[in-house]
C-alpha cells in the first residue's frame, strides 16, 4: 500500500486501540514509539553499513565499549540488541512492558555528551505516561505490543523512508489534533496554513545558498519542517538549512525534536530549546557550551503560530532589545510581544510570517502604538485574512502577517482570503488553489477586486493605522437589488447587464447579439430564453475562444507523458509539481474567462494520485506496475475484527486499477458481464411489474413479499410450481392477463434470474482473475499506455471541459436576468385582481347557513374591493 493508505490504516487502528484514552494523551504514545522505531532502525542500518553481520548485531551490548563509543559518536546514542524495536516485535521475543522501561532508561543513560541537548529527555513523556495504557502490567504489555505491531511496517530509512515516515507522522498529528479539541492549538498548525506561510517564505529565500529558519513556539515542529521543505525546493542541498526551535511545554517540545530528527536532518543542523520564549530569549548561557550560547540569534526566516492573546509579564522588559524600540504589549495580550520577538531575530534581508488573532489589526492602546511604529518603519509587507474555523479547537478569525526588517516598499498589501476554502467536517480548509491564489497575490503584490489591495502608508495614517481588512477589501457577496423601473415596466437594466462585463470584454460582439436596446438605460433579450445557450455556443467569437483554448493545450498530453511517464526514473517529485504548474499557467496566460486557479486545482488533485504512484514506482521499480496485491478487508470472526482477503474480489492492482485494465484490455468480457447484469435488472423490474399487476383477489392467494434482493417470492414460486404441476401435460392456453399466465411468467423469470445470478457470479470471478493475469503479463508499453490513461487523460478531460463550463455559467446568468424582469409588477397585480374577481364569482354559487352567507358576502366584497 502507498503511504496515504498506510497512514490511514495506522490511524484507524490506533484510534480504535486508544479506547477511552484522550486523543491528546494517546498521540504521545504512538508518536513516541514511532520515534523509538526510527532510532532503532537507524542504528541497525548504520552498523550494517559498517559491515556488521546479523550475528554481530545480535551481540550488540554495553559490554563492548569500543563499538558502543563508535556508534555513540556517529549517531549520538546507543541501543543494545535486546532493546531494539525489531527485537521487541520478533515472534521469538518474550515481550513485556518492563522491556520498554529498561530500554528507555538505557537510552537516556547512553546519549553521547555532544548530543545531550538533542536527545536528553526526549522519551520522558512516553516513559511517564505508560501507566495510562492499562491498570495492570499484563494489560499494559498487551496495549504496548499492539501498538508496536501496528507501526512496525512504517519504513524508516533512506530518502523514501523519510518521506513516508514524515507523511505518516504529520497525518497522525493532524488526526489527533482534530480529536483533541482546544488542546490541539498547543501542538498543531493546520498543514494548509503552514504550506501557505512556507510558500511565501521560500520564494523570498530562493536565491540564498545557506538558510537558517526559526520557530519560537514550535509545537510539534510541523510548521518549521514545512518551511524547510518548501525552501529545500530551491536550495542546492537540504543539508544547507539550519533549524532553530523553542517550545514551552515539555511533551510538545519532545514532539518538535522527534519530528526534526526523523526527517533526516543532520543533528548539527538542529538547535532546540525547552523554555519560555518571551522570558528566556537567545542568547542564553549554557555551561556545557559557553561560547556558542553567547552568540545572538539572527536568522533568514522566522515562522510562528503563538498562543493567541495569552497573558504575559511585561515587567522589567523596557530594556529588552526585542521591545525597547517599539514598546511593550499589554499584559493581558502577548500577541505583539511574540511578533516583536520574531522581528528582532530577523537578519536585515530576512522575512517572517506569524499567525495571530484578527484583533491585532485594530485594537488600540499599547497595541495601536506598536502597530503605528511597525507601519511607519515599513516592516509590514502583507496582511492575509484567513477563513474562520480553520484551526482545530477554535473558530476565531485569524490572520497571517508577513514582515521584513528592511523593505523598499512603504505600502501594505491587504488580502482577504476568508471566502476561499472548502468545508471539511466541522472545519474549513484551504485548497491548493486557495494557497496558490494568495501566494501569487503576495509575491506579485497585486490588487484584485474583492480579494486584495495595495494600501498606501498615507491611507493607513488617515485610518488611524487601523489594519482591519474590511476597511480596504470588500469581499462580501453583493446583495441582490431590484430595479424599480424594470420591475414595474419591464426590460433589463443595462447596469445589471454590465455586471457581466468580464464576458463582454472577452466576447464584445456577443453582447449585441443577445440584447437589444429598449431605451437609454434598459435592454431586452433578443432571443427566446430557451435559445440563449445555442446562441452563445454558436457565436463566432465563442467558437474562436474555444479554438484558442484548445490550441493552447496542443501537445500538453505529450509534455506530461514525457515528463512523468517516459522520464519516471529521474522525476524529482519535490520539484516537478512547481514545473508543471508553471507550464499550466504559461499555457493559460493568453486565455480569458477560464479560472486558472480552478485549472491548477484540477492539476493538483491529479498530482496527488500521480505522486503516490511515482513514489512506489521509483522505490520498487517499474515492475511494481505489474503487481497485484491481496485485497484485505476487516470482518468479524468470533466477535473479533480480523483482516482477511476479500472472497469476492480477492485481488487489487498495486498501481493499476482493475476497472481501468478491464476497460482497456478486456472490454469484450466487461461488456458481456455488463449485459448480463443489465438483464438481471430487467428481470427484477419485470417480476415486480408482474406481481403488482395481480388483482387483490389474486394477491390474497399469492402473498407478495419483497426480499433484500427484490421480489424473490417463495409464495409465488410455490404457487407457480403447484400450478404447473397440476397443468402438466395440459394443452390449455391461458389468456395473457390471466392469473395463471402471470404465475407461469413469474416462474420463468425466477428461474432465469436464479440461473443468471450464478452465471454473473462466475463471470465476475473469471473476469477478476483474468484481470489479475493481464496486469501481471502487461508489456512495458502497455503499462505506459495505462499510466497515461490514469494520470494524464483524466486531467486532460477536466481541463478540456473548462470552456464549456464558462458557456454554461454565462447562459445561466443571462437566463437569470431575463427571468428576473420577465413579468412586471403590473402584470402580477392584474393577474391577482382577475383571480380575485373569478373567486368572488364562484363564491356566489356557494350555500350555507345565515352566518356562513354573511361571512361569504363580506369576503366577496373584500375580493371585489367594495
Amino acid at each position: 500500500m502507498n503511504k496515504q493508505q498506510l497512514a490511514a490504516k495506522i490511524w484507524e487502528s490506533a484510534n480504535q486501540m486508544r479506547s477511552k484514552i484522550e486523543a491528546n494523551d494517546y498521540k504521545d504514545f504512538i508518536l513516541g514509539f514511532i520515534f523509538y522505531k526510527y532510532v532503532s532502525d537507524q542504528l541497525v542500518s548504520f552498523v550494517k553499513e559498517q559491515g556488521m553481520t546479523e550475528d554481530e548485531i545480535k551481540a550488540l551490548g554495553e559490554n563492548d565499549p569500543e563499538t558502543l563509543e563508535y556508534v555513540q559518536s556517529n549517531l549520538g546514542y546507543f541501543i543494545s540488541y535486546n532493546n531494539l524495536f525489531s527485537t521487541w516485535v520478533d515472534p521469538k521475543s518474550d515481550f513485556d512492558e518492563s522491556n520498554v522501561r529498561d530500554a528507555l532508561s538505557a537510552f537516556s543513560r547512553l546519549i553521547h555528551p555532544n548530543h545531550k541537548k538533542l536527545f536528553e529527555g526526549i522519551f520522558t513523556t512516553l516513559e511517564t505516561g505508560l501507566s495510562k495504557l492499562g491498570e495492570s502490567a499484563p494489560k499494559r504489555t498487551k496495549a504496548i505490543s499492539d501498538l508496536l505491531h501496528l507501526i512496525k511496517s512504517i519504513p524508516m530509512g533512506g530518502n523514501v523512508g523519510y518521506d513516508v515516515l514524515g507523511y505518516i507522522y504529520e497525518y497522525l498529528i493532524e488526526k489527533f489534533a482534530a480529536n483533541a479539541g482546544k488542546k490541539a492549538g498547543e501542538f498543531y498548525t493546520p498543514h494548509e496554513v503552514s504550506l501557505l506561510m512556507s510558500e511565501i517564505t521560500a520564494h523570498e529565500l530562493k536565491h540564498k545558498d545557506k538558510i537558517e529558519i526559526y520557530d519560537p513556539t514550535s509545537g510539534s515542529g510541523s510548521l518549521l519542517i514545512n518551511i524547510g521543505s518548501s525552501v529545500a525546493k530551491y536550495a542546492k542541498s537540504k543539508d544547507d538549512i539550519k533549524y532553530y526551535a523553542q517550545e514551552l511545554k515539555e511533551s510538545t517540545y519532545n514532539l518538535t525534536r522527534m519530528n526534526l530528527i526523523m526527517r533526516g536532518i543532520l543533528p548539527d543542523n538542529i538547535t532546540t530549546r525547552n523554555g519560555d520564549t518571551l522570558e528566556d530569549d537567545w542568547p542564553y548561557f549554557d555551561e556545557s557550551d559557553p561560547l556558542a550560547t553567547y552568540n545572538p540569534l539572527y536568522v533568514d526566516a522566522v515562522v510562528s503560530n503563538p498562543p493567541y492573546s495569552q497573558a504575559w509579564d511585561p515587567s522589567f522588559k523596557d530594556s529588552d532589545p526585542r521591545y525597547s524600540r517599539f514598546g511593550l504589549a499589554p499584559k493581558t495580550k502577548a500577541d505583539f510581544a511574540f511578533l516583536l520577538h520574531d522581528l528582532y531575530h530577523l537578519k536585515p534581508d530576512g522575512i517572517m510570517t506569524i499567525v495571530l488573532p484578527h484583533g491585532v489589526l485594530f485594537r488600540g492602546g499599547e497595541e495601536g502604538q506598536i502597530r503605528k511604529q511597525l507601519i511607519e518603519n515599513n516592516h509590514i509587507e502583507a496582511i492575509i485574512g484567513l477563513p474562520a474555523n480553520i484551526f482545530f479547537g477554535t473558530g476565531i478569525p485569524t490572520v497571517i502577517i508577513v514582515l521584513k526588517q528592511k523593505r523598499q516598499d512603504t505600502d501594505v498589501l491587504v488580502v482577504d482570503a476568508s471566502k476561499h476554502f472548502i468545508k471539511e467536517g466541522k472545519n474549513n480548509k484551504l485548497q491548493a488553489s486557495d494557497i496558490k491564489r494568495v501566494t501569487d497575490a503576495v509575491i506579485n503584490r497585486e490588487s484584485i477586486d474583492k480579494f486584495s489591495k495595495i494600501v498606501s502608508k498615507q491611507t493607513l495614517r488617515e485610518n488611524g493605522y487601523n489594519l482591519n481588512i474590511p476597511r480596504y477589501v470588500d469581499s462580501s457577496v453583493t446583495a441582490e437589488s431590484w430595479d424599480l423601473h424594470a420591475t414595474m415596466l419591464g426590460g433589463i437594466p443595462n447596469s445589471e447587464i454590465a455586471e457581466l462585463q468580464t464576458y463582454w470584454q472577452a466576447l464584445p460582439r456577443l453582447h449585441s447579439v443577445l440584447f437589444t436596446p429598449k431605451s437609454a438605460a434598459y435592454s431586452e433579450l433578443t432571443v427566446a430564453k430557451e435559445e440563449v445557450n445555442a446562441t452563445i455556443s454558436d457565436h463566432p467569437q465563442v467558437r474562436e475562444f474555444i479554438t484558442t483554448y484548445n490550441q493552447a493545450f496542443n501537445g500538453y498530453n505529450d509534455y506530461l507523458n514525457s515528463k512523468l511517464i517516459k522520464g519516471w526514473e529521474t522525476v524529482n517529485r519535490n520539484q516537478i509539481e512547481a514545473e508543471l504548474s508553471e507550464e499550466l499557467f504559461k499555457r493559460l496566460a493568453p486565455i480569458t474567462l477560464v479560472d486558472k486557479y480552478q485549472a491548477y486545482q484540477y492539476q493538483n488533485n491529479q498530482w496527488q494520485i500521480i505522486s503516490a504512484d511515482l513514489e512506489m514506482i521509483q522505490t520498487e521499480g517499474f515492475a511494481a506496475t505489474k503487481q497485484v496485491d491481496a485485497n484485505m478487508v476487516i470482518k468479524k470472526q468470533k466477535g473479533k475484527e480480523v483482516e482477511v482477503q476479500d472472497a469476492n474480489t480477492p485481488w487489487k492492482g498495486h498501481i493499476l486499477p482493475f476497472d481501468l485494465v478491464q476497460q482497456t484490455h478486456l472490454s469484450d468480457e466487461l461488456l458481456a458481464l455488463s449485459e448480463q447484469e443489465a438483464r438481471l435488472t430487467e428481470i427484477a423490474s419485470e417480476l415486480e411489474e408482474t406481481l403488482e399487476s395481480l388483482s387483490e383477489e389474486d394477491k390474497e392467494q399469492t402473498t407478495v413479499k419483497e426480499g433484500k434482493d427484490g421480489f424473490v417470492n417463495s409464495e409465488v414460486v410455490k404457487a407457480a410450481k403447484v400450478f404447473l404441476k397440476e397443468q402438466k401435460g395440459s394443452k390449455v392456453k391461458f389468456e395473457q392477463e390471466s392469473y395463471e399466465a402471470k404465475i407461469i411468467n413469474a416462474n420463468k423469470l425466477i428461474d432465469e434470474e436464479k440461473a443468471l445470478k450464478k452465471a454473473v457470479k462466475e463471470a465476475a470471478i473469471t473476469l477478476h482473475l483474468l484481470t489479475k493475469t493481464t496486469i501481471e503479463n502487461l508489456s512495458d508499453a502497455q503499462v505506459s499506455e495505462l499510466l497515461h490513461l490514469k494520470w494524464i487523460t483524466s486531467l486532460s478531460n477536466k481541463l478540456a471541459a473548462m470552456p464549456s463550463a464558462v458557456i454554461t455559467q454565462l447562459t445561466s446568468q443571462v437566463q437569470a436576468l431575463a427571468d428576473k424582469y420577465a413579468v412586471t409588477y403590473s402584470q402580477v397585480a392584474n393577474d391577482i385582481k382577475t383571480t380575485e374577481h373569478e373567486l368572488a364569482d364562484i363564491m356566489g354559487n356557494l350555500t350555507g347557513n345565515e352566518f356562513d352567507l354573511q361571512g361569504l358576502n363580506e369576503l366577496t366584497n373584500v375580493l371585489k374591493g367594495e
